[in-house]
């Protein structure tokens, strides 16, 4: 009797380590069917702009982002990103249309921002700028320009004259909505620091003087002196005849001739018709705006630009105005670029702006209302 109850507790324990073995194999199998699935699924090709935008949020949100965009993520790929790390947000750099799931989930997790840096240069027009925009990111220029013209508050200086970075890959209407939106969080914040709030219509008054002074001044510590002159001419009812208000839009960097000053019946025309372009001429810096704002005092009413030099002399009467203009003759051009940091005004200008500007009353901006045309 005890031999056969050995023999049973000989095959339970048999029959229990077959079981366990049959769990453990199954285990092993699950593991393994699991990791070949798993492998098949990480080696599956996916298709990709090489250039592509991850918002900010949640693995999950980001999921549920892709997928809408056409990517086919789902908990799987939550469960491989969340044990990699986190997703990049912003612009990234894919760098290739084609590769497997598990390069994309990392390329998801380790990308850099993809982005260029591009420049508008303070008096540089908005369609000259359109034009680079559209050359240097691959974009429709006709697009661009098409949304630029139905977003805009006016014709120019909607952009800030600035360096941006931008992501490679934005499409137009969002290019086109970040530097409008850039910009007047700019404009906002420097007219609040100003004047304590922000009204735009009252803003691109002084932008309009500001992109005559942009485009007249040759350095940036003639702003001031030039706006001077702007506001005198404008309170005697003189007009400005100025060629700078009529390089705008494509005649930006063209030089004003006869006949253009003749043919040319726009608001921009400051030889015909008198008082400032009822738009801004060009993108402005912010010191051009500060100008606009604090012109400082003088009883200048013309300029002219040295040959020698490339800086300008200034002149309360007409008379001088002419002596200057007899003492260019014959004095050839040997300046190339005048830089602000070479930059020596005469010693009646170097006085001039020895006043701090940020102490005085800005400039009337009725004034200014009064002398759009």
């Amino acid at each position: 009797m005890p031999q056969y109850k050995d023999e049973r507790s000989n095959n339970i324990i048999k029959k229990n380590s077959r079981s366990r073995s049959l769990i453990l194999f199954n285990i092993i199998d699950f593991i393994l069917i699991c990791f070949v699935v798993v492998l098949f699924y990480v080696t599956m090709p996916v298709t990709s702009t090489k250039v592509l935008f991850i918002p900010k949020g949640s693995t999950a949100n980001i999921i549920s982002y892709l997928n809408k965009s056409g990517y086919e993520m789902n908990n799987l790929d939550a469960l491989i990103i969340k044990s990699m790390g986190y997703v990049q947000s912003g612009w990234i750099d894919i760098n290739q249309n084609k590769l497997t799931k598990m390069d994309f989930i990392y390329k998801l997790i380790t990308s850099k921002a993809a982005l260029k840096d591009i420049t508008l240069i303070p008096g540089e027009t908005s369609y000259v700028f359109l034009k680079k925009l559209a050359n240097e990111f691959n974009l429709s220029e006709e697009k661009l320009t098409q949304l630029y013209n139905e977003y805009a508050f006016k014709a120019d200086g909607n952009i800030l004259a600035d360096t941006y970075s931008l992501p490679l890959g934005m499409k137009e209407d969002y290019m086109i909505f970040y530097l409008f939106s850039q910009t007047n969080k700019k404009y906002e914040e420097f007219s609040k620091k100003i004047f304590g709030m922000y009204d735009k219509n009252k803003w691109f008054n002084y932008l309009i003087l500001a992109s005559v002074i942009q485009k007249e001044a040759a350095t940036t510590n003639e702003m001031p002196i030039v706006a001077s002159v702007i506001h005198n001419r404008l309170k005697k009812g003189m007009k400005l005849q100025m060629d700078g208000t009529l390089n705008y839009g494509k005649y930006s960097n063209e030089i004003v001739t006869a006949d253009r000053i003749r043919e040319d019946n726009t608001s921009y025309n400051t030889y015909k018709f008198v008082g400032l372009p009822k738009d801004p001429v060009c993108a402005v810096s912010l010191n051009a705006i500060k100008a606009a704002i604090f012109p400082v005092k003088s009883n200048y009413l013309y300029f002219v630009r040295e040959n020698k030099t490339g800086l300008h002399k200034f002149a309360s009467t007409f008379e001088e105005h002419q002596a200057n203009i007899k003492a260019n003759v014959g004095v050839e051009k040997t300046y190339t670029k005048v830089k602000d940091i070479e930059t020596k005004i005469d010693e009646e200008a170097e006085t001039i702006m020895k006043t701090d500007v940020t102490k005085q009353k800005p400039s009337s901006i009725k004034d200014l209302f009064n002398n759009i045309n």
